[in-house]
């Protein structure tokens, strides 16, 4: 599936694609990120529905305020009702990269990051999960289906081999479920 261009506008489509893929290809869990929660919770109500394991991924604490995480408690406890699991984490590719760019003018996180974009910003992230929810625990090194977007809601999908951080290159992008077009 490919979308004309990124957005928020394609979060069902790229929701029901990942889905029917994960339901048709026995593969659990789906991986999402959600920033605020809102496609956190839609994918986490698919996934009741569908009998698929979900696990939302969002950024850190302090990510944008000191001490403050993007998602909020009551969203938090919305997707949890529904079976689904959280990670709140560092971005792989953001955290020490950032620390460094900023003390020294200079990241190789940044140089991957860059790559991973040239597939679209979601791809980018959908990678990153990989790393994120290995490292959490929350993933084996199975395949897995991994869902992200350009600036909110979703607009890529993809079957991913994920690995923990410290073995990143050993991360696997097996199929491209559904990506925008013009990103």
């Amino acid at each position: 599936m490919q979308f004309e261009t990124a957005g928020e506008q394609n979060t069902q489509s790229t929701l029901k694609a990942a889905f029917e893929y994960a339901v048709e290809h026995e593969i659990s869990p789906v991986v999402v990120a959600t920033t605020w929660g809102k496609t956190g919770l839609q994918a986490a109500e698919m996934g009741q529905k569908q009998g698929i394991a979900v696990v939302a991924v969002t950024h850190n604490y302090g990510f944008e305020e000191p001490g403050v995480c993007q998602l909020k408690a009551e969203k938090r406890a919305q997707i949890e009702k529904t079976g689904a699991r959280i990670h709140t984490g560092t971005l792989v590719l953001r955290g020490l990269g950032s620390a460094l760019k900023k003390k020294f003018g200079y990241s190789e996180s940044e140089l991957v990051a860059t790559v991973l974009r040239m597939f679209g910003q979601g791809m980018k992230v959908c990678v990153e999960m990989a790393a994120m929810a290995a490292d959490a625990g929350l993933v084996n090194t199975q395949d897995a289906v991994f869902v992200a977007g350009t600036a909110s809601g979703a607009d890529t999908a993809a079957v991913i081999r994920p690995a923990p951080s410290n073995r990143f290159f050993d991360i696997k992008i097996r199929h491209i479920i559904a990506k925008p077009f013009d990103f």
